[in-house]
């Protein structure tokens, strides 16, 4: 049976890990090594998830676990960046787990976390031309609004991402 909770310590390696497979997974194709090796050493690394698990705040709701007989099998985070607004920063599934409803579980956490805080809206950036993300955000009511840098790329790399909204 699969459980959404709260992220606490024992969850770190395996949000770690699932983070970690799913970057490369969705975006071997898409970027070079180097940029993906750069995302998951800032972003994926124990220190910075423990930290993350332990300080938590209105603009960091910490990090929620699609659980599977206590190991990870799904990660999301995400925080409020206005008055009304949520964002998610960050939702992962074991690439073998894709399909299943996990991602719209963990979704649904974290939006009705936002929801009690104010939020009205929420975005999301998606990497363009990821074909994975584009069409689950899209079902689940995400609107595309404009494209940007991607967060994470250096002056020279030429990543964008495209942000997406709803209403709630």
């Amino acid at each position: 049976m699969i459980t959404v909770q709260k992220a606490t310590e024992v969850h770190v390696e395996g949000i770690a890990d699932v983070c970690t497979a799913a970057q490369w997974d969705t975006y071997s194709d898409l970027c070079d090594d180097a940029y993906i090796q750069r995302v998951c050493d800032e972003f994926y690394n124990h220190h910075r998830i423990l930290d993350e698990i332990k300080n938590t705040s209105k603009e960091w709701g910490g990090w929620f676990v699609a659980l599977e007989n206590r190991q990870v099998i799904g990660a999301i985070g995400g925080g409020m960046t206005g008055e009304e607004t949520g964002e998610i920063f960050v939702l992962y599934l074991d690439p073998s787990r894709r399909n299943e409803g996990i991602g719209t579980r963990l979704l649904t956490v974290v939006t009705e976390q936002q929801k009690k805080l104010g939020a009205k809206q929420q975005w999301v950036s998606i990497q363009k031309e990821n074909h994975k993300g584009i069409p689950f955000y899209e079902a689940r009511g995400f609107k595309y609004q404009h494209e940007q840098k991607t967060y994470q790329s250096k002056e020279d790399e030429d990543y964008t991402s495209l942000r997406y909204r709803r209403e709630l």
